[in-house]
């Protein structure tokens, strides 16, 4: 993983066209009224405004009688015309496209018109000022489905959850939500409602490249890492440890069998801001902590948690548990061969632990402050046996926490995630048994969207005992998941 930033992450700005940047939507009412025949109305704007030719044509032959084809080719011809003779710029957007390309932030420009009459706009416009186009010629669905947003995404190699959509009309608004995009709406003709993750501004007028950046959601990768006593079985365990942290990109890291001192020390070599609860569990932050919770002095196995200010006015808690390691179901199930039923009822102490955890958070938490919950929960997840309801993780889903990897990975035998153990291929008792791998440590959230997770082992770690020199200084593979913020 490269380092991450959870500054606000605008990668592009998507432009619709008609309305947005030129003031095309008055010609092409008034094109389509010429094909009408008759003045339009209110009525008329769900056919007409944001849909493509192909529609607005069907519309009319249902209406008039004409044939299609017909009605779509005096269309084109008539919003073309008007187009070369009455382009006008919408107010603002000239200045906004400068300063995207002052400050490097790609634009593309993504219409439900067909390319003879994007290719004229982008002439008036500038084509250099776009890095990419997408016309309705360009994907099998135009708005209001996803396809055109996607398809510039596509070109542009960016992620739309780190692009601002600019609409005028709820078709497209439609659109690049679905795609995924934050939008920027300013309505033209018709209004458009305020909604999550949508902005609306009567004009582009003063708009600026922050402006758009407050609207995409910041990041915040979270890592969850078993230390495995602290790191002592391995050479040069905490210089090892650093660098994991420091190429996994993390911004916040949950920290399991710290050894006491771990969260401490990598934290000021790093510069960070740091936890220690007990001798056992402790979190790193690059992020300011403003409240810790849970008790200070919890014991080998417990939860604790803290609240890092992610940004102005952008706060999440994250939670760190570590639960009890016998009776361990994996063994249980492939070594003694116990039934579901069974295997559930061993998990107890640890459902007890997890429930425990769950209450602390319920009592902590603020309602709009969403929470990241990672540990090492030495169980097998519900998500991944398809006969054994594990009720530690199922737990946690009925107190509405998601599972990150899974999210990202629904998969269980595909992406099975295995973070049990990157240096046990066979049992430690000396039988020479395979060890049952399985994905016993999680980064769970509410609240917040995942962009990514996987599980993380640096070089090829070589098998128990002969562990000092390996570069990987944990028996755990550490779990690291990337979130989006909710909109404001």
């Amino acid at each position: 993983m490269t380092p991450h930033t959870s500054e606000f992450p605008l990668q592009a700005v998507l432009f619709d066209m008609d309305g947005t940047l030129v003031d095309t939507e008055r010609l092409w009412w008034e094109a389509v009224e010429e094909a009408a025949g008759r003045p339009l109305t209110e009525d008329d704007q769900a056919d007409v405004l944001g849909r493509p030719v192909e529609h607005t044509a069907a519309w009319l032959a249902t209406a008039t009688g004409r044939p299609e084809a017909d009605i779509a080719a005096d269309l084109h011809r008539e919003f073309a015309d008007r187009v070369r003779t009455g382009i006008v710029p919408r107010p603002g957007a000239l200045d906004l496209l400068d300063a995207l390309a002052a400050a490097g932030i790609p634009a593309a420009l993504v219409t439900a018109s067909p390319r003879a009459v994007a290719d004229i706009v982008l002439d008036a416009l500038g084509a250099d000022r776009f890095a990419a186009s997408v016309t309705a010629d360009d994907t099998a669905r135009t708005k209001p489905a996803p396809d055109p947003y996607r398809a510039a995404c596509h070109a542009l190699g960016v992620d739309p959850g780190a692009c601002v959509a600019v609409e005028d009309t709820e078709t497209g608004v439609a659109s690049a939500e679905a795609a995924g995009c934050a939008v920027l709406a300013v309505p033209s003709l018709a209004p458009i409602g305020t909604a999550p993750g949508r902005t609306v501004r009567d004009s582009l007028t003063g708009v600026g490249v922050q402006d758009l950046r407050r609207m995409v959601a910041p990041e915040l990768r979270v890592m969850s890492w078993n230390l495995w006593l602290g790191g002592s079985e391995v050479d040069d365990h905490r210089a090892k440890q650093l660098k994991v942290v420091l190429e996994s990109g993390a911004d916040v890291v949950g920290l399991q069998e710290t050894g006491g001192s771990a969260a401490q020390e990598l934290a000021e070599a790093l510069g960070w801001h740091h936890h220690r609860a007990g001798e056992n569990l402790g979190v790193l932050s690059r992020h300011p902590i403003t409240a810790r919770f849970g008790d200070p002095d919890v014991g080998f196995y417990g939860a604790a948690g803290v609240r890092i200010a992610v940004a102005p006015g952008r706060e999440v808690d994250v939670w760190i548990a570590h639960l009890h390691y016998t009776p361990y179901g994996p063994y249980e199930s492939v070594f003694d061969g116990l039934p579901a039923a069974e295997l559930i009822a061993h998990e107890e102490l640890r459902l007890t632990q997890m429930r425990d955890a769950l209450g602390r958070i319920a009592q902590s938490g603020g309602a709009d402050v969403p929470v990241v919950l990672v540990g090492d929960f030495n169980c097998p997840s519900h998500l991944d046996w398809p006969d054994v309801a594990w009720p530690v993780t199922k737990a946690a889903e009925d107190a509405g926490f998601a599972d990150s990897y899974r999210e990202a990975h629904p998969d269980p035998v595909a992406e099975p995630g295995h973070t049990w153990s990157p240096i046990h291929p066979v049992h430690e008792d000396g039988s020479g048994r395979p060890e049952p791998q399985d994905r016993i440590d999680y980064v769970l959230h509410r609240g917040l969207t995942v962009r990514d997770a996987r599980t993380l082992v640096t070089g090829s770690p070589r098998p128990w005992p002969d562990v000092a020199d390996n570069d990987w200084p944990s028996d755990h593979a550490a779990v690291v998941a990337t979130f989006a913020l909710p909109p404001r």
